[in-house]
């Protein structure tokens, strides 16, 4: 078996004769007779004796709130699936499950969460150098579930309920690499080493891991003292006891599949980035390849048949060319609507600051959005965090205008009326994730990360909160920032929950903090005294209705939407009264009437804010 056989020969077994036809309607006859009738020749896969309905769960995914659960952290649900944890060590897995989500769905409907983007759920190399592949982005068999979370049956029964709440399911997925899986054989032994080269000085000494080789442009290259020798013969690992096995389905072990050049060491060498392994020595699947870029769509069509995923977060998206996303998003989508999904989101991680870099992914097809990655530097950290001029705010609005696609890919995600929906609309805004040190890490100000949190969940985009936020978690970088949820005994009274679950029910108690179109009417350079410090106001309108948001990000001051005489202009007509729907505890003054021309002058309370319509 070879090619695309293996993996086409399994998506078989569960879709009933092959990606090449169509499912009847929107739902699969999933079961062991299929996979004796149809494949007797296929490695065995787990299957699931049910019905598997593939549905459209999404109206508008602007509407949503989405909660990133990483799944060994959330809840232990299952101890029967406890082995390899270490509780407390933090680069350990720590036992979460997907029946722990099940138990605790209660919890996320009572914060008010609308859809969860979970871990990859794909088999992965257990452990490497005595940190585990917990998070999931270590795949070494992209068509099993990882064995630490549960099983097939769970994972689907995971979703299943989720639906059932309306609250939707995102998956993580990778495509740009594989686990620590394979070494590079420079010196020829037939074993991995970690080398010393040199005269035997410090100076002249140089350090060569075959697992993890610096990058070389030509392949990584076998080398001994008497010189270079051409491209490393490259060997999978054989372990099974960790799960460091060859790559699975069995196409994946074709070496031609990977770039082979070794790890990134230079992150402004696009080549590099491009081409290179993660480093940590995950290996760099060549996207380039057209039967890899066949292979992977296989593969993640396969997950969304099988468990009715609502959309994807897409792992390390700047690391791949935009001539595969440029394949693989429509495709995603198209197999998504011939099966019965339509509203499939697709949004990725660039984990970069540069919008051109980060918003060139967003156009031609690709990604119906990514996250927001600059507004996190500039505007969390900077503003939220630092202090800095609210202007920083608007300077990034105009450059997510100036970089990010404003047309809709065709059959990508759209409104309740079936209008297209672009990347800017879709932008996913954040205040912490597991890739960065938690807000409260360095800045332990609670009222600042309130301040935040009203920030993303009233601008234009879909808000996306890190688990354990709402428990007020101050983790620093990973792995410390990835703490288990359990040990906040999943509190629902303390003030950042209450606080969060009274934004969402705002949020979705006004449309225009959805959907509404956004129109900035106040940025400020002054930081100090002046009456303005720290001010920022917009609004947003839909279907005929508008909300005011002004928000104080001064420590101190209580601000005014006014300077040297001049107040703030709106789009309300004279006379008009606003009320404000939105009460922190901090500010006071809940109607306010607008003035002549349509001005308005507000006052605001340090690190509070107001949302006002019309009374």
């Amino acid at each position: 078996m070879n090619g695309l056989e293996s993996t086409l020969c399994r998506l078989r077994s569960f879709f009933g004769g092959g990606l090449s036809g169509r499912f009847s309607a929107s739902r699969l006859l999933v079961g062991v007779l299929v996979l004796l009738l149809l494949a007797p020749s296929c490695r065995d896969v787990q299957p699931l004796d049910e019905e598997i309905d593939i549905d459209t769960h999404v109206d508008d995914w602007r509407d949503e709130v989405i909660y990133q659960i990483m799944t060994d952290r959330f809840a232990n649900g299952d101890p029967n699936n406890d082995y390899r944890v270490k509780p407390g060590a933090m680069a350990r897995y720590q036992g979460g499950d997907w029946q722990g989500t099940i138990d605790k769905l209660d919890y996320l409907e009572e914060l008010g969460v609308t859809a969860i983007w979970i871990s990859p759920v794909v088999k992965n190399v257990d452990t490497d150098a005595g940190v585990d592949g917990y998070h999931g982005y270590w795949a070494q068999d992209f068509l099993s579930p990882n064995p630490h979370f549960g099983d097939l049956a769970t994972l689907r029964r995971m979703v299943d309920e989720a639906h059932e709440r309306d609250i939707k399911v995102i998956l993580d997925i990778v495509t740009n690499h594989v686990g620590q899986l394979f070494y590079y054989d420079i010196n020829g032994n037939g074993r991995p080493d970690d080398s010393l080269f040199g005269s035997g000085t410090d100076s002249h000494l140089s350090r060569v891991s075959e697992y993890d080789p610096d990058f070389d442009p030509r392949g990584i290259q076998a080398s001994t003292s008497l010189g270079e020798a051409g491209l490393a013969p490259t060997y999978f690992l054989h372990d099974p006891e960790i799960n460091r096995v060859a790559t699975e389905p069995e196409e994946f072990q074709n070496m031609d599949w990977y770039f082979r050049r070794g790890r990134v060491t230079n992150w402004d060498d696009r080549e590099q980035v491009l081409t290179g392994d993660f480093p940590g020595g995950l290996k760099a699947l060549k996207t380039t390849h057209p039967d890899v870029r066949r292979a992977l769509i296989d593969v993640y069509s396969y997950w969304i048949g099988v468990a009715d995923f609502d959309g994807f977060r897409i792992d390390t998206v700047k690391h791949v060319e935009h001539g595969f996303w440029e394949e693989f998003s429509p495709a995603m989508r198209q197999f998504a609507a011939e099966h019965g999904k339509e509203n499939f989101l697709m949004f990725g991680e660039a984990f970069d600051g540069n919008d051109e870099l980060v918003g060139g992914y967003t156009y031609n097809g690709m990604m119906d959005s990514v996250f927001n990655f600059s507004q996190k530097f500039q505007v969390i950290d900077g503003v939220f965090a630092y202090g800095g001029p609210t202007s920083q705010i608007e300077d990034h609005f105009n450059a997510i205008e100036e970089h990010y696609s404003a047309i809709p890919h065709p059959g990508g995600p759209t409104d309740s009326d079936g209008n297209g929906l672009n990347a800017q609309q879709l932008m996913v805004n954040f205040v912490d994730n597991h890739d960065i040190p938690r807000f409260l890490y360095d800045n332990p100000s609670i009222d600042a990360l309130h301040n935040a949190l009203l920030y993303v969940m009233t601008i234009k985009g879909i808000p996306c909160i890190y688990y354990g936020t709402e428990q007020q978690f101050d983790g620093g970088n990973d792995p410390f920032n990835r703490e288990p949820l359990w040990e906040s005994g999943f509190d629902t009274e303390n003030e950042t929950f209450q606080y969060l679950k009274q934004l969402i029910e705002v949020r979705q108690e006004h449309a225009p903090l959805r959907r509404g179109d956004m129109q900035i009417r106040w940025s400020t350079v002054r930081t100090g005294d002046e009456e303005d410090a720290g001010l920022f106001a917009f609004e947003r309108t839909y279907d005929g209705e508008t909300a005011l948001v002004i928000i104080n990000t001064h420590d101190d001051n209580t601000s005014h939407t006014s300077f040297e005489g001049n107040d703030m202009q709106t789009s309300f007509s004279p006379g008009s009264r606003l009320i404000n729907v939105y009460d922190d505890g901090r500010s006071t003054g809940d109607q306010i009437t607008v003035g002549d021309g349509g001005t308005l002058r507000a006052d605001v309370g340090p690190r509070s804010g107001k949302i006002y319509v019309r009374n």
